[in-house]
């Protein structure tokens, strides 16, 4: 069998009932990435091949060292050797000396305390967008998804995203690690000039905390989830301005936090005197159109 490019082929003992054969499957390949930023060793991630410049812009930008992409002098990729090296333009940033430095707060206003980076404080932004969606558009998408992601269903081991608006996908990403999709497509994003703030947001995984930071971080409104999200999660989205949407699965979805963004779940009424609500996280910044 030929593997699929970003996997290899590895022998299999197969049992099923009680028949056993042995036989070739597919295994996505994960490689470590070491950046080095300004000539300082940053971060080691693990990752899948591919996309490794705007897995690199994304999570730059997320984590508050960039702003666009243009903050980036030289970006030079060794994937035999698993090193990407970059240099800004600015040189070392206030947000760079900060990455995985702790910020101990209360969370949400009900006194749950939680960890957060500081770069996180910083770069958070309460999202106030009037983007709407209908139950359906949003199966649909969740839908386009699950097709798009021919690896997950030869191996079964990536998450996929992707944006989404005018009910198509606009464009979508894949990785072994779920933070690692967000970063590579608020990366390209980012490089290629494509609008965030208008579209939508469909992920395959769980919802968690620091999934809720990245989409607030990449300015987006919605958020459709073919899994569960976290309370952490939820209680961010709702200070956030984030609509989470979970389980989106064939016929079935719930809607965890901020409904008005979906036509015809709230009278209208409602719909209206809420489509601009959301709170501000405490050191939130407000969101800017990218």
């Amino acid at each position: 069998m030929q593997a699929l490019k970003g996997t290899a082929n590895y022998q299999v003992v197969k049992i099923h009932g009680n028949n056993v054969t042995r036989t070739e499957e597919p295994v996505v390949e994960e490689i470590p990435l070491t950046i080095y930023l300004n000539g300082s060793e940053l971060v080691t991630m693990l990752a899948a091949a591919g996309e490794e410049d705007y897995l690199v812009t994304g999570f730059l930008a997320t984590e508050g060292i960039i702003q666009t992409a243009a903050d980036i002098k030289t970006l030079d990729i060794d994937a035999a050797q698993g090193v990407i090296r970059v240099t800004t333009v600015s040189g070392e940033t206030a947000a760079e000396k900060k990455f995985l430095k702790r910020y101990l707060t209360a969370c949400c206003g009900k006194g749950r305390s939680a960890f957060y980076f500081v770069n996180d404080v910083l770069t958070a932004k309460s999202v106030n967008h009037k983007v709407t969606i209908t139950p359906a558009e949003a199966m649909r998408y969740s839908e386009l998804l699950e097709a798009a992601s021919e690896t997950f269903r030869l191996t079964g081991g990536v998450h996929g995203g992707a944006l989404a608006a005018a009910g198509q996908l606009v464009c979508w990403s894949q990785d072994i690690g779920r933070h690692n999709v967000f970063d590579k497509l608020y990366g390209r994003c980012l490089v290629e000039g494509i609008s965030t703030h208008d579209k939508v947001l469909v992920f395959s995984g769980r919802v968690s905390s620091e999934i809720l930071l990245k989409v607030s971080k990449m300015n987006i409104a919605v958020i459709i989830a073919r899994s569960a999200p976290t309370s952490l999660a939820l209680d961010m989205a709702e200070e956030l301005g984030v609509t989470v949407i979970g389980f989106a699965r064939g016929e079935r979805l719930n809607i965890y936090s901020h409904p008005e963004r979906v036509s015809g779940v709230l009278p209208p009424e409602e719909q209206a005197g809420n489509l601009v609500s959301g709170g501000e996280a405490s050191g939130a910044q407000k969101s800017t159109d990218t």
